[in-house]
């Protein structure tokens, strides 16, 4: 089997574009993999056509070589497209075998997947607003919610700010009461003093971790703050090397990982990725906050990770027409999610749906700014 051609999609959902890739190969099946980098489009569909060169004519049925080729050629760098290459090359040789990915890779241990909401509190920064959604939110069965509190904060922000974010995660709790776990998102904002002062002060509310804090590439600053609070950190989204992985488990002060199997290396690299942070008796929640599909191929991995955690999902909270343009998603039931059985990742495009939603100029979620949690253009 040779691969022929690498299709890409942009599709406009208003708070971040996605961008899908299909692998074509010369006996008729394709593969489905995803290029949406962060809060960026055009790029990762460049970088997709740009490593045709590596991968035209090449065997699509041995993606960690296929990888490997592209690290190379790229004088060891990585990318979005060369890790979305590699998810699509998975989904086609789970297909040529006609089997569902967590088989390939070593089975499910466990029937279901427990769930975390996000993206549920598209609206005014204000306690109320943020306690009546988390009380739908748990009313729909989820027992374990994320969200930022945090505003527009960046290293540092004025007290009565401060009081507004802790009176919202306050809020929550007394909404939600002591049975669902809640996770505070930190978006990277903080600074060690404030990320430590901000963490004593969520300790009354138990929540499940404090996300990100601080920059998430800088491991020492992550690991500060980590010993210096009661709650426990979470951080890897920002991770590209396994090597970061390493040097985070090497702290002995995060045990709750998140690596982002779009940037970590593809379905590879989130295995290995995984395997590293067992080592260091630690969990795995691999960040999700691109499309449905995404959410697919995610809990292929988790289902067949002994140290899975809790799975992000953004899905119940999106556009209605999100699942027009695809089909085959899990979606998550009483808080739980179970991974599919059909062959592959066990998701297609729909290109008749994807068309009708073109790229937005606009659509990028601008974390910085007043109102982005509404993520609202």
């Amino acid at each position: 089997m040779k691969i022929t051609e690498l299709k890409t999609y942009i599709v406009g959902n208003p708070w971040k574009n996605w961008v899908f890739v299909q692998v074509c190969t010369d006996e008729g099946l394709t593969g489905l993999g995803e290029a949406t980098g962060g809060l960026s489009a055009r790029p990762g569909e460049a970088q997709v056509h740009e490593l045709e060169r590596f991968v035209i004519g090449e065997d699509p049925l041995q993606p960690e070589r296929l990888w490997h080729r592209m690290y190379k050629g790229l004088f060891l760098g990585s990318n979005v497209g060369m890790n979305a290459i590699e998810i699509a090359c998975w989904d086609i040789l789970a297909k040529s075998l006609n089997a569902p990915l967590w088989k390939l890779l070593g089975g499910k241990h466990r029937p279901s997947l427990r769930v975390y909401a996000n993206g549920w509190y598209q609206g005014p920064r204000e306690p109320s607003f943020f306690a009546e959604a988390a009380t739908r939110v748990k009313e729909m069965g989820y027992t374990a919610l994320k969200f930022d509190p945090f505003g527009t904060a960046y290293r540092f922000f004025s007290p009565e700010d401060e009081r507004l974010s802790i009176a919202i995660v306050q809020a929550v709790r007394e909404a939600v009461g002591d049975d669902v776990d809640l996770l505070i998102e930190g978006h990277d904002r903080f600074g060690v003093s404030t990320a430590i002062r901000l963490g004593k002060r969520l300790e009354e509310f138990h929540p499940m971790w404090f996300e990100t804090p601080v920059m998430s590439t800088d491991i020492a600053a992550t690991a500060e703050v980590a010993r210096s609070i009661a709650v426990p950190v979470a951080t890897g989204e920002r991770f590209k090397t396994l090597t970061q992985v390493s040097e985070l488990m090497a702290t002995h002060a995060v045990d709750i990982v998140q690596p982002e199997t779009l940037s970590i290396g593809g379905i590879s690299g989130a295995r290995k990725a995984a395997a590293i942070v067992e080592a260091g008796e630690g969990s795995v929640a691999l960040h999700q906050a691109q499309s449905p599909l995404n959410t697919a191929v995610n809990a292929h991995l988790h289902a067949s990770m002994a140290n899975f955690l809790i799975q992000e999902c953004f899905d119940d909270f999106l556009i209605p027409w999100a699942f027009e343009i695809m089909h085959g998603v899990p979606r998550v039931n009483d808080g739980y999610l179970e991974v599919s059985d059909a062959p592959g990742i066990g998701v297609e495009l729909d290109e008749a749906e994807v068309v009708k939603h073109p790229y937005g100029q606009d659509y990028f979620l601008r974390l910085f700014e007043e109102g982005w949690e509404r993520r609202t253009r």
